[in-house]
């Protein structure tokens, strides 16, 4: 893993920031760790509900994805790489995946593929 940029450490506060103030009924979290079918993998923000969190508290890591996982593209991020995390959160039980530029534009991805918005969050 190349180290992450300051660029990219403040899109992650800014995207928990905006989870924290959107969605109440929860947490965000940075560097989350997920067991997947690929591994313990680490998303660069999540959301969990406070029912997520109750239900799995402290576990490190979690068993399964929260809600909301979410990749900051990095330069040295391949597609495939990508694909491969989104559709192992998917597996893992998140609700949604999104992948975020460094030019902030979100794609959002579910189980049923690519989504025009998010449900939980329409504006970023």
């Amino acid at each position: 893993m190349s180290p992450a940029n300051n660029r990219h450490g403040m899109r992650q506060a800014d995207l928990a920031h905006v989870l924290s103030l959107k969605l109440p009924a929860g947490k965000a979290i940075v560097e989350c760790s997920i067991l997947t079918v690929i591994g313990v993998r680490v998303p660069d923000v999540c959301w969990a509900s406070d029912a997520f969190l109750a239900a799995h508290g402290d576990d490190t890591p979690f068993m399964n994805a929260p809600e909301i996982c979410i990749e900051v593209l990095s330069p040295w991020n391949s597609r495939r790489e990508i694909d491969e995390k989104t559709q192992a959160y998917l597996a893992a039980g998140a609700f949604e995946v999104w992948v975020v530029g460094q030019d902030g534009h979100r794609r959002v991805f579910t189980a049923d593929g690519e989504q025009v918005s998010s449900r939980f969050v329409s504006e970023i």
